[in-house]
């Protein structure tokens, strides 16, 4: 077999992404993978909120593009990065195991957890906020009302860039994914992990996606050997669910989708206003070999509750 050409972002966790796929095929029995490293959008342009330049899908384009233009073979990308319909052409051929997907809370160090506190302290540390580090529209909406006063301040960088503000006084409090946190060794610097219920994921986060060339049947054979079928259903299910509702990576839905039992699946959205004062809640389960099937349906039912002018207002926000 010949050698692949893996597509990734420079970033830390991108290249620790990429790396764990290429070593995850090799294991697998399949081919060598180069890593080809590509600068998107996304990495140029550091300073802007992502709301005001596109959204994520700016971390994914130069990738795509080169996916189509065949300059790779697959690229890698943590899903909750991909737009909910992909370019003609392209596929997800394969998913690894979910990391932990929930939203993580992290205090500057030495605190917290570094200082050995009590969860009731951290918990009084938390709450005592005033400027909250997220550049993240679903997050900022649905955690405005734990934080009624706080500021919440656009940040951007690799994780540990994001730390080093954090500890240098420019925030009080960062939020960031729990799964790239753990991914990188930065687990111990989690002060406290939201629930679900306070805080429901982006559709996809904590997954890593490979996406490739839907006519390349070799490739897809390699990448078919290291696939997860509990997150890729799971993945089915909440892109289903962010297509039908029509949003985008910067709008404010929530939505995972987590086994229940050994042959369902239960998924567990939210639509909310970006100031956070109307949220609409759905939860429904269904059969696995319907991922995409539950999606809609849930999706349909927050339509039915008024998702859609929630939606709709919030693309107006991000729009001035």
């Amino acid at each position: 077999m010949k050698t692949l050409r893996l597509g990734s972002r420079g970033s830390q966790l991108a290249l620790f992404q990429a790396r764990l796929v290429a070593e995850r095929i090799a294991v697998a029995g399949g081919p060598a993978c180069d890593i080809v490293i590509i600068k998107t959008s996304g990495d140029r342009l550091q300073q802007a909120p992502l709301s005001d330049i596109g959204g994520k899908r700016l971390f994914v384009k130069e990738i795509e593009d080169a996916l189509i233009s065949r300059d790779i073979d697959l690229a890698v990308h943590s899903s909750k990065d991909m737009p909910a319909v992909l370019p003609e052409g392209l596929d997800v051929g394969s998913v690894l195991e979910r990391e932990d997907a929930r939203d993580a809370l992290v205090l500057p160090a030495p605190s917290a957890v570094a200082k050995g506190q009590s969860a009731a302290s951290t918990n009084q540390t938390v709450e005592a906020a005033v400027r909250v580090g997220t550049g993240s529209v679903r997050r900022i909406a649905q955690l405005r009302q734990r934080f009624p006063t706080a500021e919440f301040l656009n940040v951007r960088g690799n994780i540990d860039t994001r730390l080093r503000k954090l500890d240098s006084g420019e925030y009080d409090l960062l939020v960031l994914a729990a799964a790239g946190l753990r991914r990188l060794g930065f687990g111990a610097r989690i002060s406290l992990s939201l629930s679900i219920e306070e805080c429901v994921p982006a559709p996809g986060q904590g997954i890593i996606a490979i996406e490739i060339r839907a006519d390349d049947a070799p490739t897809r054979q390699a990448v078919a050997r290291v696939n997860n079928d509990d997150a890729a259903q799971a993945l089915d299910a909440e892109r289903a669910l962010v297509s039908a509702l029509g949003g985008g990576c910067q709008m404010p839905i929530g939505g995972i989708a987590q086994p229940l039992g050994a042959h369902d699946l239960d998924l567990h959205a939210i639509v909310t206003s970006v100031d956070g004062a109307r949220a609409i809640r759905y939860r429904h389960s269904g059969p696995r070999g319907d991922a995409t099937g539950l999606g809609r349906r849930v999706a349909d039912e927050l339509l039915k509750r008024g998702a859609a002018e929630i939606l709709s207002e919030a693309e107006s926000v991000r729009a001035t």
